[in-house]
This record gives structure tokens, sequence and C-alpha cells, in this order.
């Protein structure tokens, strides 16, 4: 095999598979050996993950500031595990006088799905992922809750946008906020589409839960927040938002060739019976 680099396989045997990812990667890859009939991935941390690590950090940032200022302020229910937890504490404290931390609950309910990612997408997602989810229930509970205005129309207008502007940073770079958010990229990676609408039909199923128990007012102004929030993250991330490439040419193995060799996509190759034509061709 061709060390990458220079860097010669570690051991004999099965092949490690050599992943070079970009220009900032090319001495670093994934080593993987068949032990004892597991497969077991040794990932070593590239420079890009600091400037990943860093993306996440700020994504968690504005994403809880969206909570703190827009979310508690208007009493709004977000959608997704955010809006479950939101829903599981304000029952707690008005039908049980019990006050429960909104970062426990958070946590608590991206364990399952976090584990789903964790086999079925990618290791480095997932941990990226509980970075970013961590951070969030961490900054909730330090930041101090800030009333920005009492418009509940703006609130609902502009939390949505900060917050899909918060998740769409943490998409980009490898991550996500976790929750619904996990459930939307398996499904996406297994189908190959979005699925962030039928996500958010899910929200305004827990949304309309919330308007039973407290009240239709915030219910439907949070309905609003989550369209919002789901229409940014669908304008900013795109990478299940499919594109056809349609090319004619005269040289099609020269042009199947160069195509495979930039993309990690497969390639459809229409080649029509010839026609013999008495104009001589000028091209």
């Amino acid at each position: 095999m061709v060390p990458v680099d220079g860097i010669e396989p570690s051991s004999p045997g099965p092949q490690p598979s050599i992943l070079p990812l970009n220009d900032t990667e090319k001495r670093y890859y994934f080593n993987t050996n068949l032990e004892n009939g597991n497969i077991i991935v040794n990932m070593k941390i590239t420079k890009s993950d600091f400037i990943k690590l860093g993306a996440v950090i700020c994504s968690s940032l504005i994403y809880s500031l969206s909570m703190k200022v827009f979310v508690n302020s208007g009493d709004l229910f977000p959608g997704g595990f955010s809006g479950l937890s939101y829903l599981i504490i304000r029952t707690a404290a008005k039908y049980f006088s019990v006050t429960i931390p909104f970062g426990l609950i958070y946590v608590l309910l991206n364990i399952f799905p976090t584990i789903l990612v964790f086999k079925k997408v990618g290791h480095r997602f997932a941990v990226f992922s509980v970075i970013q989810y961590l951070l969030v229930s961490l900054f909730t509970t330090l930041l101090p809750d800030y009333t920005l205005t009492d418009d509940l129309l703006l609130i609902a207008v502009f939390g949505g946008i900060v917050a899909g502007f918060g998740t769409t940073v943490a998409l980009n770079n490898g991550a996500s906020s976790g929750g619904t958010d996990f459930i939307a990229i398996y499904f996406s990676e297994k189908y190959n589409r979005s699925t962030w609408s039928y996500i958010l039909a899910f929200n305004t199923c827990v949304l309309i839960i919330s308007g039973f128990l407290f009240s239709w007012n915030t219910a439907l102004y949070s309905i609003i927040f989550q369209f919002c929030y789901t229409q940014i993250v669908n304008l900013r991330h795109n990478r299940y938002q499919l594109t056809t490439l349609m090319i004619i040419t005269r040289k099609p193995d020269e042009v199947d060739e160069a195509l495979l060799s930039a993309v990690r996509h497969g390639l459809l190759s229409l080649r029509p019976p010839a026609v013999i034509s008495t104009k001589k061709n000028r091209s």
C-alpha cells in the first residue's frame, strides 16, 4: 500500500484505510484493524478538529442565548428535545411544585439518540454533538435570563432565527444540537434526503400538547418560532438538497474519469447510438 506523506502502516495484516480529508489533514489517517472479529477504529485528532471544536462552542453559545433571551422571556416551547425538556420542567413546576434543571432533562433525553447516531452515523460526529449539547446544558445554567422585548411575535421570529443559526453552525462543522437533530441526521444519512420538514411536524405535535397544558397563545407563537428555526436550517444546511448536473460531451471517458477522481458521487452515463451525418463536423 502507498503511504501518505511518508507514513507507513503501523501493523501487518489487513491494510489500514487511509482517508486524507483536505490539505490541512494530509498527515492524519484513520487506522482500521480487525481484532478478535471486532472492528477497532483509531481516530486521530486533526487540525480541522480544533476549528470544529471552536465552531461547536460558538454554536452552543448562540443556541443557549436564544433560549435565555427569547424562549424564557416569552415562555415559549422551542420544540424538539429542548421543547420537550421545557415541557417536563414546567409541568413539574406547575402541577407538582418540583424544580428540575433544564440541563439535566436535556442531557437525559439525548442519551438514546446519541447511542443511535454513534453506531449508525459516525463516532466523530457523535462526539462533537455530545460536546455541543453538554455545553448548551452548561450555558443555559450559567447564563442569566434577559428580556430583549415583550413583543411575542418578535420573540418568536428572531428567537427561531437565532436558534436556527446556532444549529446550522454545528451542522456545517460536523456536529448537531442533539435530540431531533440527531434523528433528522440519521434518517437523512439513511434515505439521502432532507427530513427537517418532518421534524417540524413532530415539533408541532409537541407544542399542541403544551397548548393543552399551558397557554395556547404561547403554543401558537412557539410554532412560529419552530417554523423560523426550520427555515433557517433548511436554507443554510444544504447537504441533502440534491443537484443534478448534466454534461454533454464528445469525450465521455475522460469526463467520467475526471469527475470520479474529484467527487464521491456516482455518475450516470447515457450514450445514444451514433447517427451518420453527411455534413462536415466543424467541431
